[in-house]
């Protein structure tokens, strides 16, 4: 086959057969198609999409790229959540431990911050000792002994993924549906999963900004998942404003751990307790709230998020010594210039911000500073007299007047009384014939 012939057919608008598209996956995961004409073959899938068909092949081709876990001896329904990543989202640090902890394997992979949204990864090794690298011998004795695992994308597993995701983002092609839900759902059926609850995010801090889109891409990973026998369910959740309090790595898993011990803030942890809800009821809990509510208040949850750390090799003491995680020494305020009510704290500015801080990445070599990050003080509906502390800059000593500009953009204050956004926009399951 020849990948030029391919990317034309592409480019007018032409179908790809399931044979060619596993072609062109192999060729590109051994070298033999070049990244260029793989950048020029996602280009043309960017305009041009892919077709029930053709979607179902090439993930089909990403999974047969590399290994496949195989979990089958572990005597548990096995869920896993994924996000489509957001500002202040540390939804998964919490919610994973708290499902384990009613009875379910959780084998979670995240992956880390790009931009103005952050990492789950990023965030776990702001702990002491906690490493998120694993092998799949490891990935699977984790699992095996404490029912969660919280690891990145092994070197042998969906390879094609590896490279596509990289070349993605160095061409402009990242918002393309076909490539987004391919690349999500390759991972997530490589991991040998019952079930997979998604938590598409949609508002000025996503990449979906429009219900149509994230709807697009929430029913296209359910196709998806369908079509390869894998149940999923997923929830369309606000992200016009920031997740919770904290947007950073280190002050994010502080906000956790308070959900775990059940002092967390009420948006996050209604996300938090929403999605687990689906997880348990993919994997067949009888009264999965009940479940949810017990853990909280027994203790149950935080004891299984300590036993998480400790199995990979971090700290464990975090839980009760927050001084063992990274902070910054620096606080400059974000202060109202004018009374009234909170119309808009816009996610995007914030994640933005926190990225110049060094809280996130520009590029996928940048490193990550820990300990720095943006407070969230007043939220969309809450009222604001003249000098009231909006949010709070946490970093390190140095010109941050460009990351104070854009977080101080983020607030826009009205005369008039304001909502909340509501949180959960609407709720997509399997049904139907699959793609």
């Amino acid at each position: 086959m020849n990948a030029v012939e391919l990317i034309e057919r592409k480019r007018d608008g032409q179908r790809l057969t399931e044979d060619e598209i596993r072609w062109l996956i192999q060729a590109y995961t051994d070298g033999t198609v070049t990244d260029y004409q793989m950048s020029a073959m996602a280009m043309a899938i960017y305009f041009n999409g892919l077709d029930a068909e053709e979607l179902w092949a090439w993930t089909g081709a990403m999974l047969e790229s590399g290994e496949v876990l195989d979990l089958s001896d572990i005597d548990k329904p096995k869920v896993d959540k994924h996000s489509t990543g957001g500002v202040g989202d540390k939804v998964s640090i919490p919610l994973a431990p708290l499902v384990a902890s009613c009875g379910v394997a959780v084998p979670m992979m995240s992956g880390r911050g790009l931009g103005h949204t952050g990492g789950t990864l990023d965030k776990l090794e702001s702990i002491p000792g906690f490493v998120a690298e694993l092998d799949a011998r490891t990935f699977h004795d984790i699992l095996a002994r404490v029912g969660v695992v919280m690891a990145g994308q092994s070197e042998t597993l969906v390879p094609a993924d590896r490279k596509l995701y990289a070349l993605r983002d160095a061409s402009g092609t990242v918002p393309s549906i076909p490539l987004i839900a391919s690349s999500i759902m390759s991972k997530k059926l490589a991991e040998d999963l019952d079930g997979l609850v998604l938590d598409v995010k949609v508002g000025e801090g996503a990449f979906m900004r429009d219900m149509g889109r994230a709807r697009q891409l929430a029913e296209t990973m359910i196709g998806i998942g369908r079509s390869h026998g894998l149940a999923v369910t997923a929830l369309i959740t606000d992200m016009s404003q920031p997740l919770g309090r904290m947007v950073g790595n280190a002050n994010e898993i502080a906000e956790s751990i308070d959900v775990l011990a059940g002092r967390g803030p009420d948006d996050l942890v209604e996300i938090t307790v929403a999605l687990a809800v689906e997880m348990l009821e993919l994997a067949g809990i009888d009264d999965p709230r009940t479940a949810v509510d017990e853990a909280l208040s027994s203790g149950a949850a935080l004891e299984k998020f300590e036993e998480l750390v400790e199995a990979h090799g971090g700290d464990p003491a975090v839980v009760s010594d927050r001084s063992l995680l990274p902070s910054a020494p620096e606080q400059t305020p974000i202060r109202a210039e004018a009374g009234g009510y909170v119309a808009a704290c816009d996610a995007r500015a914030i994640g933005l911000a926190a990225m110049r801080l060094g809280a996130g990445r520009e590029r996928k070599e940048d490193d990550i500073d820990p300990g720095v990050g943006i407070e969230v003080l007043k939220k969309v509906g809450d009222e604001v007299s003249p000098g009231d502390v909006l949010g709070v800059l946490h970093h390190r000593p140095g010109d941050i007047s460009d990351a104070l500009a854009r977080a101080s953009s983020a607030w826009a204050i009205s005369e008039e009384p304001t909502s909340p956004p509501r949180l959960i926009h609407d709720r997509i399951e399997s049904s139907g014939p699959s793609i």
